[in-house]
Formats: structure tokens, sequence, C-alpha cells
């Protein structure tokens, strides 16, 4: 597996892994990686495809008082878990090679990005947006996966690789999940012991509800029980919301496919989820 820290040998070492015809998929990864992260990788591994991840801890999607400085920075243990995924090329740029000196470029996708974190992260998905364009830019990937945890953000990529004609095929893959149904997520590793047996509130709330919605249940009834479930449950909830899976519109028409979303704190830690409620079968 090849490392590279410049966007010159960035550029050489995708050129030599195409050189045998092959295509190019692209993981982008913030590093601290856990087995979500290899899900990707296992993902992108298909037939006649060079895998190339990327690890960068991007300060343009942290807020002024988010983790910016507690983020996890485990760097040799990241590349020997891709190593053994069997991942061919890492991107590990320095801030300075992501924004140099003078850098004015943002990138704003408005509709997708405006509601659940996007309201209670201003200025998050810019710095998405922003990064993810220069990855493919740097890349120039064929493919690239996203995780399906991380559903808004996977919207969002979406809409701005539509919307400014980037040739990338963006692939979703399922969230993964421990044992207990707790969505893998680098920041778990903030939750102590006892924050951790509660947490799993989280995705049995989540479950109830879209099992609910799914056999015809009132949505607002459905995400009600939910929400005071979590509470509950020592969590405060900053949203939890059924809405259409592609817009992220609220109120979705049930004979569209649907995401239920939720984002909650439990002690100082941060947990998104979601679930996806297919439109009933047509009989």
């Amino acid at each position: 597996m090849d490392i590279v820290r410049e966007l010159a040998a960035l550029r050489i070492a995708v050129a030599a892994l195409r050189s045998d015809g092959a295509s190019v998929a692209l993981v982008p990864t913030m590093g601290a990686l856990h087995a979500g992260h290899i899900a990707l990788v296992e993902a992108a591994k298909r037939p006649g495809t060079k895998v190339v991840a990327s690890i960068f801890v991007n300060p343009r999607q942290f807020g002024a008082n988010e983790d910016l400085s507690r983020y996890p920075r485990r760097e040799m243990a990241d590349l020997k878990m891709l190593t053994e995924a069997g991942c061919d090329l890492v991107w590990l740029p320095p801030v300075e090679a992501m924004y140099p000196q003078g850098f004015a470029t943002n990138i704003g996708v408005t509709g997708v990005s405006d509601g659940f974190d996007g309201a209670a992260r201003p200025g998050h998905f810019d710095g998405v947006a922003t990064v993810v364009a220069k990855l493919f830019n740097q890349v120039a990937p064929d493919c690239a996966y996203f995780g399906e945890k991380d559903f808004q953000q996977l919207a969002v990529v979406r809409r701005m690789a539509l919307d400014l004609d980037f040739a990338v095929e963006i692939v979703g893959v399922p969230t993964q999940r421990d044992d207990d149904g707790l969505a893998l997520s680098s920041r778990n590793i903030y939750l102590d012991e006892d924050e951790r047996t509660k947490a799993v509130a989280l995705p049995r709330a989540l479950g109830v509800a879209a099992r609910g919605i799914a056999r015809g249940d009132d949505p607002a009834d459905a995400v009600a029980v939910a929400h005071a479930a979590l509470i509950a449950a020592g969590f405060a909830v900053d949203y939890l919301a059924l809405a259409d899976a592609e817009t992220l519109a609220a109120e979705p028409a049930a004979d569209r496919p649907r995401r239920l979303l939720v984002a909650a704190r439990i002690g100082t830690t941060r947990l998104i989820d979601n679930i996806a409620i297919d439109p009933p079968e047509q009989g």
C-alpha cells in the first residue's frame, strides 16, 4: 500500500493505478478508523478497481465550539487497518495542502443541507462539500463510497456531484453496527461505560418508530413515542424527524422512500443515526 502526502505525488500514484486500465474508487475518511470505514473499503474492492482512501481531519466542518482538537488521531493504527483491508493507496494531506494560504473558496449546497445537522451545525456541510469537491479533483475517482450513517452528508455529496457535473458514481454503504445495534462511529470512544450501555436506546427507539410508521401508524405519534423513549434513557435530543430520503424534505409522501433521522447527546457525546422506511408494496 502506497502512502502519499503531496499532491504531485498523489497524481503520479493515481496515474500508476490506472496504467493497467483499472478504475479508481475513493473512500474519504477523517481517520480514527473502525469496522464501518473498513466496510467502505471492502465495498469499493470491485473487480478491476483500485481503492484510494483519504485521511484528513477537515477543520472546515467543525464549528467554533466543536471537538476538532479532541477528534481522535491515530495514523499508524489507521494505516495498519487499511493495509490489512487491501487498500491500494492512502492520501494523507497536511492542512496546508488542502487549504493553502489565501484559500478563499466555499461550496454550499442548499436544500438538502438546510435542516437537521445543517441547522444544528451552521457551516458544517459547506465544509464537507468543499473538502469532498477538492478530493474529487485531486484523486479524480470513478466512484466514491460514503456510509449511510451520515445520511444527510451523503445527500449533500450526491447533490453537489450532480450539480457540479462530477463524473463520479456516489455509492452509499449501509450503516455498520455493533452487536447491540449502536451505529459504529469514531465518536463512540468518548462514551464511558454507563453512557455506552444507555446509548443502545438510540437504535432501539428508531427501530420501533420505523416499524410503526411502515405498518401505517401516524408518523407524528411514532416520532413522539421515540422521542420520549430517548429522553427517558438520558438523551438530550437535537432532532428526531421523518424526511424524504432523496430531498430530506419534511412531511414526505408515504409512497416515496423515507428516512427517520436522529441526533441526540448522551453525556457530552453527540450521536447520529437513521433508518430507512420503504414505501408499502403495491398489491
